[in-house]
């Protein structure tokens, strides 16, 4: 390849991600953080909603669940939402009425994982 397709090729791919990042686009920049500060707020109703329906001790585990598995502990937290919308929480979720859920959607979420062995034949084996 000659040199000046070489830098036509950099030029192009510049380009594409300065437009991918908003980088000299005013307009795009402003979207993001529209974007983003939509996200922070629906974020923050979020756990408002959850520090209402959970207890304290609920909220540090499924917080500890959080470190480890996130995509675990935010659905649980869409599970409870869900069923408090529906009106099916009357009180506060207990640590204990947490951990009772988390087993049913442990056991409704559990993979079978099978393992298969094959041997490779060896061309010396005379087992044929």
């Amino acid at each position: 390849m000659a040199d000046p397709e070489l830098e036509a090729i950099r030029q192009r791919r510049m380009q594409e991600l300065m437009a991918r990042h908003g980088v000299g686009n005013q307009q795009n920049s402003e979207q993001q953080k529209a974007q983003d500060d939509a996200k922070r707020e629906a974020e923050e109703r979020r756990q408002m909603m959850l520090s209402q329906i959970l207890s304290a001790e609920a909220r540090e585990r499924l917080a500890r669940i959080a470190l480890v598995k996130p995509e675990k502990a935010r659905g649980v937290e869409d599970v409870i939402l869900r069923a408090a919308q529906m009106g099916q929480i009357a009180e506060k979720v207990s640590e204990e009425k947490l951990i009772t859920l988390l087993e049913q959607i442990n056991n409704q979420t559990t993979r079978q994982t099978k393992v298969t062995i094959q041997r490779r034949r060896s061309v010396l084996e005379d087992d044929d």
